[in-house]
Order: structure tokens, then sequence, then C-alpha cells
């Protein structure tokens, strides 16, 4: 959501695209089970411990979570451990956002750091929330874009930049 190429929010300076953006309440953290805590019983990886790696992500443009902007949200994670498959669904705060790919980046990111390499991920824009979606996702779902992203220093500088904690 900062804005493209002539300026930007938060990760550049220059007029905000969404300047008054809807803040939603944040989740609450789940309890955890004494079979969560029993190493002896195998955790399957679920859509909460997903959305729990992933709500904390910071926009680039808003000193917010993406849980807290509404981006992300639980009931739109889906998790296959039998057939080790992710897929997460994101909503940009509006039609237009120019962050759409960083963001997706930043998710996707997040998720190749945190889960076993047998998982295979799907970061895709909610259908119908941007205009754009279509090319923003067939950029997403190209694993060799993806890396060739990353080997951008100062992309990967930002996409960091959105993964570090907020002090």
């Amino acid at each position: 959501m900062v804005g493209g190429g002539g300026g930007g929010g938060g990760a550049g300076g220059g007029l905000l695209e969404n300047a008054n953006p809807l803040i939603y309440e944040r989740s609450g953290e789940r309890p955890v089970t004494a079979g969560e805590e029993d190493e002896q019983v195998p955790d399957s990886i679920d859509a909460r411990e997903i959305f729990d790696l992933i709500r904390s992500i910071n926009d680039p443009e808003h000193p917010l979570t993406l849980e807290e902007l509404n981006v992300v949200e639980q009931v739109r994670v889906q998790v296959s451990d039998p057939e080790s498959t992710v897929a997460v669904a994101f909503t940009p705060t509006i039609p237009h956002c120019s962050m759409a790919t960083l963001i997706g980046l930043s998710i996707k990111v997040k998720l190749l750091r945190s889960l076993p390499q047998r998982f295979k991920m799907d970061v895709h824009i909610t259908p119908g929330t941007h205009a754009s979606e279509h090319a923003v996702n067939k950029q997403l779902a190209d694993k060799e874009r993806v890396a060739a992203a990353l080997e951008n220093t100062h992309l990967l500088e930002v996409v960091n930049q959105c993964l570090s904690a907020r002090s």
C-alpha cells in the first residue's frame, strides 16, 4: 500500500495511498494444549499455526500488522499437513494497492523461512479485492521470479523490515 513510482509511505516517504485505514482488533494468543507439548505426539500444522506465523508481519506503509489491517485472517488460510500444502489469501486494504506484490512476497518469505521444505505454498490475493490480482498472483506463483526478487538487496531489505518485530 505504499505509493508506487514517485514516492511511497513507510518504505520511502511521500504520500500514503490509504492514509486512514480501518484498524481491526487482534485475536488472542492461542492456548497451548497438553498434546502440543507432548514431544511423543506428532504435531500437525494447522491453519491457526500458519496464521500465527503471518499475523504479525508489518505493513510496508503503516506502523501496523497485516492482522490489524485485516489483510490476513485465519479464515483465509487453508492447510493440509498430510498433503503438505498451505494456501493463504490476503486482502489489500484498497483495490489499487501498489504494495500488494510486496505484501504477498513478505508472506511467502515468512512461510518459506518457517515451514519444512516439503510444503507447497500458494500465496494469492483474495479474489475480487485488487485491480491487478491476476498479475500479482502470477508473480507470486512464479518460483524463478520470487527467487530473483529475493536476490535484489533493496527488496530483500524491505521484506526483512516487514518481517522484523516492531519495537
